[in-house]
C-alpha cells in the first residue's frame, strides 16, 4: 500500500505517527478567539464600569475623580491576581494538558462576571459592596492568568512552525474583539438609556450577558484535542516518572533570563494599550469635558480596525521576524502618546479616531508577534507556565498601575499634565526596547526545544 507524500491542505487535519488525525488548525484557531474573545470581553467590561459608573456606585463618599481612582484600584488588583492564575493554570497545563485548564479559566471567568451583575451596590449594603465587587475582580484576574497562556499555546503547538506567527497571533485578536464586544454592549445601552438609567441597572445588562458567551466559548472548546508537540513531552515526562515535576520551580531555574526578557517585553505593550483604550474614557468624562460617547464610538472603531490588523502583522512577522516590529511597536507608542490627548480631547470625530488607531497600530506591532515570541522562549514542558508568568507577572507593574498612574499624574495638573503621561510611558518603552534588544529572534525555532527533557 503506497503513501501519499502530498502535503496536507493549508489547516486541514494532519495525520500523527499512530494513524490517529489532530484537530486542524483553523478549528484550534477559532476556539482560542471565541474563547480569548470571552474572557477578555469579561475584564475589559470591568474596566470601563470602572472609568464609567463603579467610582459612583461602590465609593459613593468620594469625590469623582477619587471614587474613579478606588475603582481603578479594584481594578487593578485584579491584575494582581493574574499571575497566581498564571502559576496554579501553568502548573497543571504543563502536567495534565492545555485543554483542561482553558475549560475551567473559562466558566471561572464567566461566574464571575456574572456575578458582578448582580452585586447589590454601597446604598444597599453598605462597605460590602466594593468587599464583595473585589473579590469578583480577584476571580477574574485568577481566570485571565490562566487564560492566556493556555489559548496562545494551543495554536501555537498545533500550527506548522513557517506559520507560527499569523496562527498564534488569532487569539491576540480576541483581546479587540473582546474589547469590541464590551465597548458596543456599553455604547448600544448609553444611546438606548438615559445616565440615570444606566446607573441605575443598565450597566448590569452587559456583565449577565456573559453568561451566553460563556457557553458558546465552552461549546467550541470541548471539541479540541491536545497537540502532538505536547503529547510528546507528555509521555517523556511519564517515562521519567517525574512525579516531582513543579514547572514553576523548572522555569525559575532554567528559564529566569527568559522570563525577565518577557516581563521587559510586555512594559510598553500593556501600558500603552491601557492609556489608549480605558484612560482615555476618563480623560474625557473627568478632565476634557466632552462626554464618552464619541470616544466610545471610536474605540468601537478602533477595537474592530485592531482585530484586523493582528492576524496580519502576525504573518508579517513570519516573513521579516518578531523583533523588529516589536521595536517600532516600542518606538512607536512613546512618540504618539504626546499628541494622542490632544487629539482625544479635541471633540472632532476624525481627529478622535486617528488618535486610536494609530496608538493601536504601534500596540498591535507589539501585540501581534508576541504570543508566538513568548511560545518560542520557553521548553514544551514549562511552556504554560513560563510564558504565562512571563506574561502576567509583568501586568502587576503595568497594565495593573497604567489607570492609576495616569489619572494621578492628570489631576496633578488639573487634567493638563499629559506630558507627564507621555513620559511614564517613555519610561516605559525604554524597558521594552532594552528587553527586545536582549532578546535573540525566535521565528525560526522549533517548539520541540526543551531545557528540563535534555
Amino acid at each position: 500500500m503506497s503513501v501519499s507524500t502530498h502535503p496536507a491542505a493549508p489547516g486541514a487535519p494532519a495525520p500523527e505517527p499512530d494513524g490517529t488525525t489532530r484537530t486542524p488548525i483553523t478549528k484550534v484557531v477559532f476556539a482560542s478567539l471565541v474563547g480569548t474573545a470571552v474572557e477578555w470581553y469579561d475584564f475589559f467590561l470591568y474596566g470601563s464600569a470602572a472609568a464609567l459608573v463603579f467610582g459612583t456606585l461602590f465609593f459613593p463618599e468620594s469625590d469623582p475623580v477619587t471614587g474613579t481612582l478606588l475603582a481603578f484600584g479594584t481594578y487593578a488588583l485584579g491584575f494582581v491576581a493574574r499571575p497566581l492564575g498564571g502559576v496554579v493554570f501553568g502548573h497543571f497545563g504543563d502536567r495534565v494538558g492545555r485543554k483542561k485548564m482553558l475549560v475551567v479559566a473559562l466558566v471561572m471567568m464567566g461566574v464571575a462576571t456574572f456575578a458582578i451583575g448582580l452585586l447589590p451596590t454601597y446604598a444597599t449594603i453598605g462597605l460590602a459592596a466594593p468587599i464583595l465587587l473585589l473579590v469578583c475582580r480577584l476571580l477574574q484576574g485568577f481566570a485571565v492568568g490562566g487564560e492566556w497562556g493556555g489559548a496562545v499555546l494551543m495554536a501555537a503547538e498545533h500550527g506548522d512552525p513557517e506559520r507560527r506567527g499569523f496562527w498564534s497571533s488569532w487569539p491576540q485578536a480576541g483581546v479587540p474583539l473582546g474589547n469590541l464586544l464590551a465597548t458596543a454592549v456599553l455604547f448600544v445601552l448609553a444611546a438606548v438609556q438615559s445616565d440615570e438609567t444606566f446607573e441605575a441597572w443598565g450597566w448590569r445588562i452587559p456583565f449577565l450577558l456573559s453568561a451566553v458567551l460563556v457557553l458558546i466559548g465552552l461549546w467550541v472548546r470541548l471539541q479540541l484535542e491536545e497537540s502532538s508537540v505536547y503529547q510528546e513531552a507528555k509521555a517523556e515526562m511519564a517515562e521519567r516518572a517525574d512525579d516531582a515535576h513543579l514547572p514553576i520551580l523548572e522555569v525559575l531555574r532554567r528559564y529566569p533570563r527568559e522570563v525577565l526578557v518577557a516581563m521587559g517585553m510586555r512594559m510598553a505593550e500593556n501600558i500603552s494599550y491601557y492609556l489608549f483604550t480605558v484612560v482615555v474614557l476618563t480623560y474625557a468624562k473627568d478632565f476634557a469635558d466632552i462626554g464618552t460617547d464619541l470616544i466610545l464610538q471610536m474605540l468601537l472603531i478602533g477595537a474592530a480596525v485592531q482585530f484586523f490588523l493582528i492576524p496580519a502583522i502576525g504573518a508579517l512577522s513570519d516573513r521579516v521576524g518578531r523583533r523588529p516590529l516589536y521595536l517600532v511597536g516600542a518606538i512607536g507608542v512613546a512618540v504618539w502618546i504626546f499628541p494622542f490627548f490632544g487629539l482625544a480631547s479635541s471633540g472632532e470625530p476624525g481627529k478622535v479616531l486617528l488618535a486610536v488607531v494609530v496608538g493601536l497600530f504601534f500596540h498591535s506591532l507589539m501585540y501581534s508577534p508576541q504570543a508566538a515570541f513568548f511560545s518560542e522562549l520557553f521548553g514544551t514542558s514549562v511552556r504554560y507556565t513560563g510564558a504565562s508568568v512571563g506574561y502576567q507577572l509583568a501586568s502587576i507593574f503595568a497594565g495593573a498601575l497604567a489607570p492609576i498612574i495616569a489619572v494621578k499624574l492628570l489631576a496633578s495638573g488639573g487634567g493638563d499634565n499629559t506630558a507627564a503621561v507621555g513620559i511614564y510611558l517613555v519610561v516605559a518603552s525604554a524597558i521594552t526596547v532594552a528587553a527586545v534588544l536582549a532578546a535573540k529572534e525566535t521565528r525560526h525555532s522549533s517548539l520541540h526545544h526543551d531545557r528540563v527533557l535534555g
